[in-house]
């Protein structure tokens, strides 16, 4: 059956492999991005050759009013189709410890991974219930959520566990309306998150200790992601899925 899926975050890493694998013809990929235009066309451009129609929506998740215009310009979705969202887009700062942690660092880490991320999902929401078809919501959070990272990305860590408590809350909200809400927590996944936490060789340094013996892939994410947004996980909601090698 044909689909809506908006994916915020998707010019990289977990979202453009959730565009690249989660595309299929007939669907309605509609793709956000807050800097890296050419990213988001190369996501687009693999959705694309899979037979779907593609949107891009360029915002700053941060921003309450960019949101709103998200919502505004992703309405172009069929109602008649099921909304899927991949709550994807999210930040991460240069490693520090407490005393490192400033009011402007807190209030951006909060205002993306946090607000960003709930008032995009009531954007789906609203959008979701303008019709009968429903949909389903992937929230990414990280297995930083429960590890607290202290002295390292503890304000992200923070967030996240954010992230798994608005994943229940919201799942038992909405589970009378046939709208499933899940999360993943990846763990060691190679992608450019760490260059952009400052730690480029992250993974060379640590991506063996996972039992697994390895970090994972964007597109091992994107393929859980995929399964809690599919029919074949119907009976699953409220549950955060760990895609971390075992850590």
């Amino acid at each position: 059956m044909a689909r809506t899926l908006l994916i915020t975050g998707a010019s990289s890493g977990i979202g453009a492999a959730c565009a690249r694998l989660g595309a299929a013809p007939g669907d309605h990929v509609i793709l956000h991005y807050g800097r890296n235009r050419d990213g988001a066309e190369a996501a687009a451009e693999a959705a694309r050759d899979a037979g779907a129609r593609i949107t891009l929506i360029q915002a700053d998740v941060g921003r309450p009013d960019d949101v709103l215009r998200l919502g505004k310009e992703a309405a172009v979705a069929d109602p008649a189709l099921p909304l899927h969202l991949v709550n994807n887009a999210g930040i991460v700062d240069q490693r520090a410890s407490l005393a490192d942690l400033s009011p402007a660092r807190l209030t951006r880490m909060f205002a993306v991974n946090i607000t960003g991320a709930i008032l995009v999902a009531q954007q789906a929401v609203a959008l979701m219930r303008r019709g009968s078809a429903g949909g389903g919501i992937v929230n990414v959070s990280s297995t930083a959520a429960r590890k607290g990272m202290g002295g390292q990305y503890m304000d992200y860590a923070a967030s996240k566990a954010a992230i798994d408590c608005f994943t229940i809350g919201l799942a038992d909200e909405l589970a009378g309306e046939g709208i499933r809400v899940n999360a993943v927590r990846p763990g060691l996944i190679d992608t450019e998150i760490h260059a952009k936490g400052g730690e480029p060789a992250r993974l060379a340094e640590i991506g063996h200790t996972p039992p697994l013996g390895r970090p994972g892939t964007a597109e091992e994410v994107a393929e859980a992601i995929l399964w809690l947004l599919s029919d074949r996980a119907s009976y699953t909601t409220r549950s955060i899925l760990d895609v971390a090698g075992g850590r």
